[in-house]
């Protein structure tokens, strides 16, 4: 079983100014992928979600992509 990427290296706060290790939890088409496929606790799955959409609306991360 994947553990849960923030959890295993130790990073408390997902920051939404890290687009790297964010693009990381989208797929393709920019979209948010689900905590089935990345393996994610529930808590770390919102506070990724909560950064994700911040990144989108600063103008850091796509909305959508083709």
């Amino acid at each position: 079983m994947k553990q849960d990427y923030f959890s295993s290296n130790n990073i408390k706060h997902i920051d939404y100014k890290d687009v790297d290790i964010l693009k990381k939890f989208m797929n393709p088409n920019a979209r948010i992928l689900g905590k089935k496929r990345t393996a994610m606790t529930s808590k770390n799955q919102r506070k990724l979600a909560v950064a994700i959409k911040r990144a989108r609306f600063m103008g850091l991360l796509p909305f959508v992509s083709k």
